[in-house]
């Protein structure tokens, strides 16, 4: 078992790490990480059904993919996450119970009272601390489980805040939970790197062949190369999700009332109709045909209209405002 150092906070470059660790490191491995800012969704989810644009956008918070199914999740720094990669039996490799058992160990000799509750999270006096996931590769499983250890819960609730209205679509959608950050129930005080080294010292004792490992200049070059072509993409973070409906009514002071409706399909739009009880000078399906074709992304819609007068077709219409209706 190697016990992969982490000291980057990049979401980008850690999850691509475990990718890497999954198909490229052949030893079973376990990991301690922390990202800075982020929402990090599910496989199968639509990105942008599951996150408050504009307050990502306002607090620069970054939304990267993972490998793994479920729902979307608020990191901070004050929230730890944990991976196993291991390799076994095809049939035995799902196994929720047996990668968080050592986190709930942990715990309880801290006096905390914690349980495995539902599928996969773990809770203490009933309010959620930890959602995990799992993706399967070959004969390989990642497990990996996000630990609210000190998170700002403000944060957490406003970046996951969205309208449920404005989408429709098959993809999976994230179920919210009460949660609870793990240091509002230690009886002494602990930062979360404490926490972390505890944890640690845990697995080390689990696995009498624990030994760390530091990911050499070479794997860094491979893991960057994966940031590159794949974590830090618009195609795999927004592009990738499930096809869907897009609908938002946009009321402007001076505009009046404005109702987007997209059709988009692999981050493209395919269909936009445009309603409202605007004035304008020209008519909208000018702007709707210049919108067929165009990723569902600020720049991208940005750079196709900027040759427009907005308020030709929407009085005093400003771009912002066009694209606050898009979001």
């Amino acid at each position: 078992m190697l016990i992969i150092k982490r000291h980057n906070t990049d979401p980008y470059f850690n999850l691509a790490t475990e990718e890497y660790a999954l198909k490229e490191i052949a030893d079973d491995s376990f990991m301690l990480w922390r990202n800075a800012p982020s929402i990090i969704v599910g496989k199968h989810q639509n990105t942008l059904a599951e996150i408050n644009v504009e307050y990502v956008k306002q607090n620069n918070i970054h939304v990267v993919r993972r490998l793994s199914g479920g729902g979307a999740v608020f990191h901070d720094l004050g929230n730890l996450n944990f991976t196993f990669i291991q390799t076994g039996q095809s049939d035995l490799l799902v196994d929720f119970r047996k990668f968080t058992q050592p986190i709930l160990d942990v715990l309880l000799k801290l006096g905390i009272d914690a349980r495995f509750e539902g599928r996969n999270d773990l809770t203490i006096s009933g309010k959620k601390f930890s959602g995990n996931a799992e993706h399967i590769w070959k004969n390989r499983v990642l497990h990996h489980g996000t630990l609210l250890f000190s998170s700002k819960m403000a944060d957490l609730s406003q970046a996951l805040n969205v309208d449920p209205l404005k989408f429709k679509d098959k993809a999976v959608k994230s179920v919210r939970s009460r949660v609870s950050n793990i240091s509002e129930h230690l009886k002494g005080p602990m930062d979360v790197m404490n926490f972390s080294d505890l944890i640690q010292e845990h697995i080390i004792t689990m696995y009498p062949d624990a030994k760390a490992y530091d990911l050499s200049d070479e794997d860094h070059q491979k893991i960057n190369e994966l940031v590159r072509l794949k974590y830090s993409t618009w195609e795999w973070n927004f592009g990738y999700s499930p096809n869907y409906n897009f609908k938002k009514i946009l009321r402007t002071e001076k505009s009046g009332t404005i109702e987007f409706d997209l059709d988009v399909k692999n981050g493209t739009i395919l269909h936009i109709k445009i309603f409202g009880d605007y004035f304008s000078k020209f008519d909208t399906e000018e702007l709707e045909e210049a919108l067929i074709g165009v990723p569902h992304e600020e720049s991208a819609i940005r750079k196709a209209l900027e040759r427009f007068d907005l308020g030709d077709y929407f009085s005093n219409l400003t771009m912002e405002e066009f694209l606050k209706g898009v979001f």
